[in-house]
């Protein structure tokens, strides 16, 4: 089997800062890493192909720095890494990004052979928005299964996948053809360590580079800035609440003197509502 997985070079959102003045994310100083998600994602392409055999395909779109994020791939298992990278990127919104992957892993199916499979992240976390597996899938006609916790089943005869999507409802089983593309969630498995051969390979491999041309994608006006219909007017940091937070003393009181004193402590604040339930109470009793 042929599974390409995409990746996503983030910047470490634990040591993200927001500029007080211009209120935009301060990226200078701050580390880049694999995006965590985008993790268990590859951990799982790793899986299928312990299982099934074949090749592992990692892509990510980015500068020429991402490259560091493929590298950390490949000392997973990864097979190959293929970095997208071109100045007409710059600026890509989930709908650009989606189309030039797209576009990208149609070379990749031409170069290395169709993927059965096409991993992604559930979504970034420095985007958070969770629209460009779906929307790889969309472009490349693809069956999609997101929010996928766990793969039950490949059965390469009739090519069927048979997976588990978490729902705010339970767990849903569903049974699909390949090839398909599955945006994996958080937890669904473990990290495993790569191991030193591994590391040894990343360090010699090459990585395969394409620009916009290189990668088949003739449209360019679909691609960055230009091709980005979402724009971040503005990005900043919550101001800090004025009102501090009321603490109810409960030693050696009984339940009911605890709840009225808590009910009277929200009506002091929020008289309004006091009112606006008086006025419903006395709507139903008549």
């Amino acid at each position: 089997m042929h599974t390409v997985v995409c990746i996503k070079q983030v910047p470490d959102s634990a040591q993200i800062r927001v500029h007080p003045v211009t209120n935009t994310i301060m990226r200078q100083g701050v580390p880049t890493i694999i995006n965590p998600y985008d993790l268990f994602a590859l951990e799982q392409a790793l899986q299928v192909r312990d299982h099934h055999g074949g090749e592992v395909t990692v892509l990510t779109m980015g500068p020429p720095m991402a490259e560091e994020s493929l590298r950390k791939a490949l000392t997973y298992g990864a097979d190959r890494a293929v970095l997208l990278t071109d100045r007409h990127f710059a600026g890509s919104d989930t709908l650009a990004t989606s189309f030039a992957l797209s576009q990208a892993i149609a070379k990749i199916g031409n170069s290395f052979g169709p993927p059965d499979i096409v991993f992604t992240g559930k979504q970034t976390i420095d985007g958070d928005t969770a629209q460009v597996g779906p929307g790889i899938a969309k472009r490349l006609n693809l069956v999609q299964l997101t929010y996928v916790a766990k793969i039950t089943c490949i059965d390469l005869s009739t090519r069927a996948i048979t997976v588990e999507r978490r729902s705010e409802g339970g767990t849903h089983v569903l049974k699909s053809e390949l090839p398909c593309l599955i945006t994996m969630l958080e937890g669904s498995t473990a990290i495993r360590r790569g191991s030193l051969e591994d590391a040894l390979r990343a360090a010699r491999s090459e990585i395969v580079r394409w620009n916009a041309a290189e990668a088949g994608i003739a449209d360019i006006a679909k691609c960055g800035l230009r091709g980005s219909p979402t724009v971040v007017k503005r990005v900043f940091a919550p101001a800090p609440r004025e009102q501090k937070a009321v603490q109810i003393d409960t030693v050696e009181k009984a339940v009911h003197d605890v709840a009225d004193e808590l009910v009277a402590s929200i009506f002091t604040h929020q008289p309004a509502l006091e009112h606006e339930l008086c006025s419903h109470w006395q709507r139903v009793s008549r």
